[in-house]
């Protein structure tokens, strides 16, 4: 079953903005690019650079390998307090377990393959105080995406990569204003699979030093299902609709530089949320007008383009054990005169840490944590009938990323 107003909702608060970065995006996926706040581009190699920068396989020593992650997620609980005291509430927290799996291959004439399987963005956000489940009880989101990818070295210095995003993704999203003395109900899920593309080069001007520069293309998702909506209690629409929203695009430039026995990289990567005008859906047959205000008028996004500046340290303590740092700001691409409760975001400020153990000369052991601290953000704005419905402040938003990887060589 298909349902947009799931997905559109839903993909419009994955926030996670960071954690999951901007808006729903989830960039981290391993424990390497989670202790180094996602400075990991130019300086990925061998299989999660499938990912992060397949042109690095390129770069990799000729052997095969495989790279096993598993991530936990922890999204706090956030406090809303408005001008109204009847309206403040809190949402639940959230717990996620993420899996990843890369693979990049030995050296086949200047031709490396490699794929990832991966979870790059989601989010799911429950409120179970009585004004915010009006408007949002339950939006979850998951995105999965397997992306095949093949890079070539052009020189000694240069190599480019291409691949193919295959993404599937699902989703549920409730809300229910009976215990605010608002009639309308909601209930939907659904699911629905899309394709794009991501492109890489990197660039080696010494034996130190890399300049990388990726890109993952903008997926239009249109989502075809059904919707269920209610009115006082009574079933009042169960039939098709239909809604379209963006999968922005992301470029990213990194650049890292070793000297001695110390690796830094800076990043700095941009979504292009401006695609993101407007939230319309469309059903087969007519919807009660007391109920068109909510659920059918196209509702005002205007997204903007957002920012993120990374920075990660690695240092090799030994020959067995590298240690990681890093520290990224991400902004939030919400205007605050559309932000709700599907997703109050707000600008962020990452820090974390990690390792890699070498356990023998085929396999290493990976450990990295993230903590993502949201700012408070105070908005007043109105919903699609034009009442003022938030006029107060989000506080302690806020995310804990842990994440353990094996890697194989072989």
């Amino acid at each position: 079953m298909k349902n947009i107003l799931l997905k559109t909702s839903l993909l419009s608060i994955c926030a996670s903005s960071v954690l999951l970065a901007s808006g729903w995006r989830i960039p981290e996926q391993n424990s390497s690019s989670i202790a180094l706040s996602g400075a990991f581009i130019s300086n990925s190699y061998n299989a999660s650079s499938s990912y992060y920068n397949p042109a690095n396989m390129s770069f990799s020593k000729s052997e095969n390998s495989v790279e096993f992650a598993l991530t936990y997620i922890n999204l706090s609980k956030i406090k809303y307090k408005d001008a109204d005291s009847s309206k403040n509430g809190e949402s639940l927290s959230e717990e996620f377990i993420i899996p990843s799996i890369f693979y990049s291959s030995k050296d086949y004439s200047g031709f490396r393959y490699g794929a990832s399987f991966t979870a790059p963005g989601g989010l799911s956000k429950r409120w179970n105080t009585p004004y915010a489940k009006k408007y949002a009880e339950e939006f979850t989101l998951k995105i999965l995406e397997f992306n095949p990818v093949v890079s070539y070295l052009l020189n000694p210095q240069l190599a480019i990569a291409g691949g193919i995003r295959f993404i599937y993704s699902e989703g549920i999203v409730k809300s229910d204003g009976s215990e605010v003395a608002s009639p309308a109900k909601r209930e939907m899920e659904g699911d629905t699979f899309e394709y794009g593309y991501n492109l890489a080069l990197a660039y080696k001007p010494t034996a130190y030093s890399n300049i990388s520069l990726t890109y993952r293309s903008n997926i239009d998702i249109k989502e075809e299902g059904n919707a269920k909506l209610y009115l006082s209690g009574t079933k009042v629409y169960d039939g098709g609709s239909s809604v379209e929203i963006p999968l922005p695009a992301v470029l990213t430039l990194a650049s890292s530089y070793t000297y001695k026995y110390t690796t830094i990289e800076l990043v700095y990567d941009r979504t292009y949320w401006s695609v993101y005008k407007e939230l319309d859906f469309e059903y087969k047959s007519s919807i009660p007008a007391v109920l068109k205000p909510a659920f059918d008028n196209p509702g005002v996004k205007e997204w903007k383009d957002t920012n993120a500046y990374r920075i990660g340290l690695t240092y090799k303590y030994s020959s067995d054990l590298d240690l990681m740092f890093g520290f990224a700001i991400d902004e939030n691409p919400v205007p605050s005169e559309y932000l709700g409760f599907e997703l109050p975001d707000s600008d962020a400020k990452l820090y974390s840490f990690g390792f890699n153990y070498k356990k023998d000369k085929n396999s290493t052991i990976g450990f990295g944590y993230l903590y993502d601290q949201k700012e408070k953000r105070t908005v007043s704005n109105k919903d699609e009938a034009g009442n003022t419905y938030i006029n107060g402040t989000f506080t302690d938003a806020s995310a804990h990323l842990v994440s353990v990887s094996y890697i194989l060589s072989f």
